[in-house]
């Protein structure tokens, strides 16, 4: 049985934002991150194929709302007929926000005080 995943923030890597996709276990392990410039279709499907190649295919998959998230499993369920349950819920991909405030403590020093 393979752990459900939860999918993610935008952050500063050398003074460029950048979206942070990022798939967790039940557990709170990280599964697979990426950074890309955009958060769309193109970089969402890049992402889940990836985490998908080098892991398996979850029974689970909690999003939030995002649309290019959406299409992206959307898009590879259709391709390839893989049996994933797609959820959608601001509370249920709380693992996930949560891990946040370990990369935000990193990162809000590196602002210099500004509100960013």
């Amino acid at each position: 049985m393979k752990a459900p995943w939860s999918t993610n923030p935008y952050i500063k890597v050398a003074g460029q934002w950048k979206y942070l996709y990022r798939a967790v276990d039940r557990a709170g392990a990280t599964i697979d991150f990426l950074l890309r410039a955009h958060r769309d279709l193109a970089a969402a499907r890049r992402f889940f194929e990836r985490a998908i190649e080098l892991h398996g295919v979850p029974e689970k998959i909690t999003i939030d709302k995002s649309g290019a998230n959406t299409a992206a499993i959307e898009g590879m369920r259709a391709d390839s007929g893989a049996d994933i349950e797609l959820r959608q819920s601001k509370y249920l991909n709380n693992i996930v926000e949560q891990d946040h405030r370990a990369i935000k403590r990193i990162v809000r020093p590196m602002l210099g005080g500004t509100c960013q």
